[in-house]
């Protein structure tokens, strides 16, 4: 009897927004993509509700943290982090955000999200996805491009 995660490996997991986006990272075809790093493709998030605003998207995909090995799971948490390290060195971000459910999206993502301390009092404490998600700017390479360039820039500089 196989237990549930070999079960898991052996059937096809259903398509998901992130292993289309890996795929479209993978053919360059990705105008939020930013960079590879070693677990994963850093890329703009759809909507800005916070400048900055970045995803930690897993290849090859997975289904959720769990299910990479030991070192694999160290490394995408190692990654995560220098997105942080990134956001907090390019911004005027006072601490980073990290978030990963899946419960959307049954694949691995993490969400790194950049806070502010001139951020309205009432927004300060409130989690990200208690912000208003309808009236943030959507990615736009002329608004956002400068931005994700240094972010590839800083990234790409702290490969070993």
């Amino acid at each position: 009897m196989l237990a549930p995660f070999e079960r898991m490996l052996m059937t096809a997991p259903p398509a998901t927004a992130i292993h289309e986006m890996v795929e479209r990272c993978r053919g360059a075809a990705f105008p939020r993509s930013i960079t590879k790093l070693r677990s994963g493709w850093v890329v703009m998030g759809e909507k800005q509700v916070l400048p900055g605003y970045c995803l930690l998207l897993p290849d090859p995909v997975v289904p959720d943290l769990n299910a990479l090995a030991p070192l694999e799971r160290a490394q995408y948490l190692a990654d995560m982090a220098l997105i942080g390290d990134a956001l907090l060195a390019l911004t005027a971000a006072a601490r980073i955000n990290y978030a990963i459910y899946g419960n959307v999206e049954p694949a691995l993502h993490a969400h790194v999200f950049p806070r502010f301390a001139d951020e309205p009092p009432a927004q300060r404490a409130a989690q990200p996805w208690a912000l208003d998600w309808n009236v943030a700017p959507s990615f736009s390479a002329p608004v956002h491009g400068d931005l994700k360039q240094r972010i590839g820039e800083w990234l790409d500089a702290c490969r070993d």
